[in-house]
């Protein structure tokens, strides 16, 4: 049975309690799937509140609003202590596409494209700070953003090659003045569901940030294929993803652009092999970068 707090909340900004609990994720948030008394089914989802949720929803709404696959919200962004929450439509149903082909690369690539094609018309204040694992942007000291579960470890045990890596990109990216937008940052296979080979949903849309395109899509070209653990796409895919979301935008990159979204790359990549390091758990991040490192790095410019 939901907590005390579920059920009045859902009471009081849905006009009826749960009798069931669908589904619960706890990580970053909390997230509940929750059947109500009147028979609607619902999302429930529940985070810190860093000032940022309410541009995400926002731009959520307009995204639905277009027809574009994604869950409607169904209240606005309400602060409860410390945490905000908000519900949405529930989308249940659909399979991850799984891969990491070029082929695979460019379903993603069309999907990512629409969705940008959609937020570049939609005006919201920037949702910063961005999350944490794209935020080389972060205006704080050092390489990293501050995350203290990682700040409090030993920095020793993060490869070499890693910081190394993220210095790199972080130097060509910190470089750029190209203007930011709004995107998807956590675009992994594990946050999209399919069914009958077209997208059926886009989810976590918690995620937005605002960096230039160029480097969200950059981004995107390499987290695509991640589910749990997360990873890095080959080469080949990031190079096909990059090419077909530009071919679906009807406008090639510049050099910079480019460079920039090869840049941006390798920051996911970086961040998710520094956590592997220091919790000690399986590098898979850290050997994808290991290999494709140079040649990222090349083609960024860098």
């Amino acid at each position: 049975m939901p907590a005390v707090w579920v059920r009045e909340w859902c009471r009081d900004h849905l006009g009826a309690e749960p009798v069931d609990e669908l589904f619960r994720l706890d990580q970053m948030s909390t997230v509940l799937g929750l059947r109500l008394a009147d028979g609607s089914e619902v999302v429930l989802k529940s985070r810190y509140d860093d000032d940022r949720a309410d541009a995400c929803i926002t731009a959520q709404a307009r995204l639905a609003d277009a027809g574009l696959p994604c869950a409607r919200p169904l209240t606005p962004a309400i602060r409860v202590g410390s945490s905000v929450v908000h519900a949405e439509e529930y989308r249940p149903g659909g399979e991850i596409l799984a891969g990491d082909c070029p082929e695979v690369a460019a379903r993603y690539a069309e999907v990512f494209a629409d969705l940008a094609a959609v937020l570049e018309n939609v005006v919201v204040p920037p949702p910063l700070p961005n999350p944490r694992w794209i935020a080389w942007d972060h205006t704080g000291p050092g390489l990293w953003p501050e995350i203290g579960e990682l700040d409090s470890r030993d920095q020793s045990a993060v490869p070499g090659h890693v910081v190394t890596t993220a210095e790199r990109a972080h130097a060509r990216l910190s470089a750029t003045a190209l203007r930011c937008v709004l995107g998807h940052a956590d675009y992994e296979a594990q946050n999209l569901r399919w069914r009958d080979g077209e997208i059926r949903a886009v989810h976590d849309w918690d995620s937005l940030a605002w960096q230039p395109e160029a480097a969200l899509v950059g981004a995107a070209s390499g987290t695509f294929p991640s589910a749990r653990p997360p990873t890095l796409a080959p080469v080949a895919s990031s190079k096909a993803f990059l090419e077909t979301y530009q071919h679906r935008r009807g406008r090639l990159f510049t050099a910079e652009e480019t460079e920039i979204a090869w840049a941006a790359s390798l920051w996911p990549a970086a961040h998710n092999a520094r956590w592997e390091a220091l919790h000690g758990t399986a590098p898979i991040a850290e050997r994808a970068l290991r290999d494709q490192a140079a040649e990222r790095l090349r083609r960024a410019g860098c």
